[in-house]
């Protein structure tokens, strides 16, 4: 048996339905062509050894056991200690580690999901290792659980369309129970990606402002459960249930009703886009995205006035729709354009938002260009082993 492989895990940009799949409601995301990628040997004792070329990030080394214990908030070995509990707790023996390289191409801190990758590709490395298979959606509900152990209470979606992307499809996500449809992307939708160059980290400040959306969204169901008197109310249930926005107003405060007014209307514009996707209706589905980034400006309060700008910006253009993608607090927009005008959306970005910053494509080696922020990407296929 081969001793050496690579794992290839995509990052993925969530075309619609944001800050949904934590209440169990659906998600529209597609893999992407931008990958985090191991290149690892198999070691005959139970450790894992892994370093990138990244800056500022040193050797992750740690025992495969379940006293591995827990790196400093914010250490990136904290994502590969996820997978490697997580499938220690699923009861799975871990005999053989892993010594390797971690590189790829998707951005860091920009909601593109490379830490959902990483957590993915650890966990498919580390099965290889050691001779164990696992059905997709399995492991993607096992590495969603998994994850909360880096602290931050995120659903499963991009753990989900890691594992389940295919080329030229994007994949609707349904949970409890987990579940996936692949839906295929008409010809000519172009998908451009252009980076505010705030970053979107998943720790400090904005892990507590996603925590804190994630426990308001608990504490509307409640409210809404015993007022109510349905002590089982679901939010699958009230998606569906005419009226239940206009009924909540009167039950919760302000700032929860604003939040549980962005979860239903996201959740019902989910349908609405697959509706639009598999109708080839580009204008229709741009809209939708568009209402989903006022919605998650206005309502669930994790834009900034970066992502709002570049919007506007991609909109002017001629783009059909853009809108926040990932969990906000910066990171990325999404635009959806076509082949007559993607071009002159991306011009319009890098000389009305990139130029005025300074970020020309000209700096000094080393340095962010234009190109690594601002570019084109396709369905991919999902995670595998070579």
């Amino acid at each position: 048996m081969s001793r050496r492989y690579r794992v290839i895990a995509p990052g993925r940009v969530n075309l619609i339905g944001e800050h949904t799949d934590y209440n169990d409601l659906p998600v529209l995301p597609m893999a992407i062509d931008r990958s985090v990628e191991i290149e690892f040997e198999v070691l005959d004792e139970p450790v894992l050894r892994l370093q990138t070329s990244l800056a500022g990030y040193g050797v992750a080394r740690f025992p495969l056991n379940p006293d591995m214990g827990r790196a400093p908030q914010g250490e990136w070995s904290n994502y590969l200690r996820a997978a490697a509990l997580g499938l220690l707790e699923e009861g799975l023996p871990l005999d053989h580690g892993i010594a390797g390289t971690v590189g790829g191409t998707v951005p860091l801190a920009a909601g593109l999901s490379s830490s959902s990758a990483l957590v993915v590709a650890t966990a498919l490395a580390l099965l290889r290792a050691n001779g164990h298979e696992m059905d997709p959606l399995r492991l993607a509900g096992l590495m969603a659980r998994a994850e909360r152990f880096v602290g931050l209470e995120g659903g499963g979606m991009d753990q989900a369309v890691c594992l389940a992307g295919r080329r030229g499809m994007a994949v609707r996500i349904d949970f409890a129970p987990l579940r996936v449809g692949l839906i295929p992307i008409p010809d000519g939708w172009r998908w451009l990606i252009a980076h505010s160059l705030v970053e979107a980290e998943k720790s400090g400040a904005a892990r507590t402002a996603y925590n804190e959306r994630s426990a308001t969204c608990r504490e509307a169901l409640r409210t809404l459960a015993g007022s109510w008197d349905e002590p089982a109310l679901t939010y699958k249930a009230l998606v569906g249930r005419e009226g239940a926005v206009a009924a909540a107003a009167t039950e919760l405060d302000e700032r929860v009703f604003r939040r549980f007014r962005h979860v239903i209307s996201e959740a019902r514009r989910v349908g609405e886009a697959q509706i639009a996707l598999e109708g080839n209706d580009l204008h229709r589905f741009g809209n939708l995205m568009s209402a989903s980034h006022a919605s998650l400006r206005g309502d669930y309060d994790v834009s900034i006035p970066e992502l709002d700008e570049m919007v506007g910006i991609a909109t002017s253009a001629g783009a059909y729709g853009a809108r926040l993608t990932g969990a906000g607090f910066g990171g990325c927009i999404v635009a959806l354009c076509g082949p007559e005008n993607l071009e002159a959306v991306k011009d319009a970005l890098v000389a009305q938002y990139y130029a005025r910053r300074a970020i020309s494509g000209l700096e000094t080696p080393g340095s962010p260009t234009t190109a690594d922020r601002l570019f084109e990407v396709r369905a991919s296929d999902g995670a595998r082993v070579i």
